[in-house]
């Protein structure tokens, strides 16, 4: 009680003195409250940020090892195709064999073929219409593609006929050219994309898609399905209509589907001018029924689009080793989203390095500070050490003394300090955040006028959209006024190292003769 009652006397005896520390360890307080915030509050965003947003790995094909092997000519683009050709494609089984994995938390994938149909009309800008004939007598007239003909596009495949009416002159143009061509294009008027679950459904999950009448596929292996909203005008289908497709290969094989919801595609990717989007004829079912549907059709023309969610980045590399041991074919590669999920927390990844250096050189400078000031503290009460000690006041006791009197103006000053750190730390974090997505948007620029383009005008493509965080709101929280009271005690007791020492190595009769 006596050493407390003493501290706190001195403290107020030495007025000036304990102001001049007050006022730094106030300085302290402030910048390590803001600073701490800042730290905190992006460690927390960036690990939501990383919990919320999976490693997505997909298998894509290596088109620039197929092509190195083979130099110009029609010869070597005829075996170029062929080698193409050659390649397994991927297949359920493998999907499944290579999602059996323990690096992953679990897969999904899209299984797309393509169908025509007798009842549906394809929503195309290609049309037919009548020419007739003038070079002959007779009225009869002919078909023409208008798709083909009125642009000037050349000849189609081998044998097919384009009829192309000019100035009363009808000419009939035939194909006779040889034609290499690739054998797993998709050939049916209607693609139809099988989806294993709702995970691999991305467009409707990031709202580039939206179901806007009925409802999304219930049942992945019943012959429901979801249609554009433009294919659902232009035949007049609503919901609960049955559709009838039938196979590109065997016109005798029909399927009957369920229409139970129409969505619309807004995305903003399709710059060309035609009159109806990319996605128009794309019908939306579940990947049980492509299964299904290939069973009945061998010749069905399919592609499937895995997508492995793996557990973590150290991952990405042995989850790549083992596919390939188990088969992935050498011309295939994995492609992951990790850059841009690193690049979507770039800044405030810079911002967390920034304020974490910061409370660094804060602590050692203001530690320094602190032990100096005391050193001449210690000097200034030489004197009053040595009359304690002669009056019998322990070491020990006036060790503690002097550790209570910078303890109490130091959690007096943290108190000051957290409080007014609580009102800083948000608009320098955001500004800080600011200052370093501009940074970064400078950059970007650069590199889009490296391509020619003004700035922002470039668009990068992924195939995972990342969104980057663009806010911080720093907050000072329980955790922040631990830490801060805990720098707040081991400065107090660094800053008195001085005065432990002093008081250990002087005895009070040398104290008291060396009084000048």
């Amino acid at each position: 009680m006596y050493i407390l009652k003493n501290s706190v006397i001195s403290i107020i005896r030495n007025k000036g003195r304990n102001i001049l520390i007050g006022i730094i360890i106030l300085v302290i307080a402030c910048a390590s409250t803001v600073t701490l915030a800042i730290r905190n509050t992006a460690n927390r965003l960036v690990k939501n940020y990383q919990e919320s947003h999976d490693i997505i790995a997909t298998i894509s094909f290596e088109r620039k090892q197929l092509s190195e092997k083979f130099k110009g000519g029609e010869e070597a683009k005829k075996e170029n195709i062929e080698a193409f050709n050659n390649i397994e494609a991927l297949k359920i089984e493998d999907i499944k064999n290579y999602g059996d994995s323990k690096y992953l938390k679990g897969y999904y994938y899209i299984y797309t073929t393509s169908l025509n149909s007798d009842t549906l009309t394809k929503a195309t800008d290609s049309y037919e219409y009548e020419v007739e004939d003038k070079q002959t007598t007779t009225s009869s007239s002919s078909k023409t593609t208008g798709g083909n003909s009125g642009r000037g596009r050349g000849p189609g495949p081998e044998g097919e006929r384009h009829t192309i009416t000019n100035n009363n002159t009808t000419t009939i143009i035939t194909r006779t050219k040889e034609t290499f061509q690739s054998s797993r294009n998709l050939t049916g008027d209607f693609e139809i994309n099988g989806y294993s679950s709702y995970d691999a459904m991305t467009n409707f999950v990031n709202g580039t898609c939206k179901v806007i009448q009925g409802e999304m596929i219930t049942d992945f292996n019943a012959y429901e399905c979801v249609i554009n909203s433009e294919l659902a005008t232009l035949n007049e289908i609503s919901i609960g209509d049955k559709i009838t497709l039938k196979s590109s290969s065997d016109v005798n094989k029909t399927y009957e589907f369920t229409v139970t919801g129409i969505y619309t595609d807004n995305s903003n990717t399709d710059d060309s001018q035609n009159m109806y989007s990319q996605s128009a004829n794309k019908i939306i079912t579940g990947s049980g029924v492509i299964d299904a549907l290939v069973e009945q059709d061998s010749t069905l023309v399919t592609n499937i689009t895995p997508s492995f969610i793996i557990n973590s980045e150290e991952a990405i590399e042995k989850f790549t080793e083992e596919i390939k041991q188990k088969g992935l074919n050498e011309y295939y590669t994995i492609n992951t989203n990790l850059e841009e999920l690193q690049n979507a927390t770039k800044s405030i990844e810079n911002v967390k390095t920034f304020a974490t250096m910061f409370l660094s050189i804060t602590l050692i400078i203001s530690s320094i500070v602190l032990f100096i000031v005391n050193v001449i503290n210690i000097r200034e009460r030489k004197y009053e050490i040595g009359v304690f000690r002669t009056i019998g006041v322990s070491k020990f006791k006036l060790t503690m003394q002097f550790i209570l009197e910078l303890l109490f103006i130091t959690i007096i000053m943290l108190i000051m300090g957290t409080a007014v750190g609580s009102f800083l730390a948000k608009p320098i974090g955001n500004t800080l955040l600011q200052n370093e997505i501009e940074a970064t948007q400078v950059e970007e620029n650069k590199i889009s006028d490296n391509f020619g383009k003004g700035p922002m005008n470039m668009q990068f493509e992924t195939n995972v959209k990342i969104q980057s965080i663009n806010t911080i709101d720093a907050v000072v929280d329980f955790i922040v006024i631990i830490q801060l009271f805990a720098i707040g005690v081991l400065l107090t007791l660094m800053s008195s190292l001085a005065s432990m020492i002093s008081i250990q190595r002087f005895t009070p009769l040398t104290i008291l003769k060396e009084r000048t």
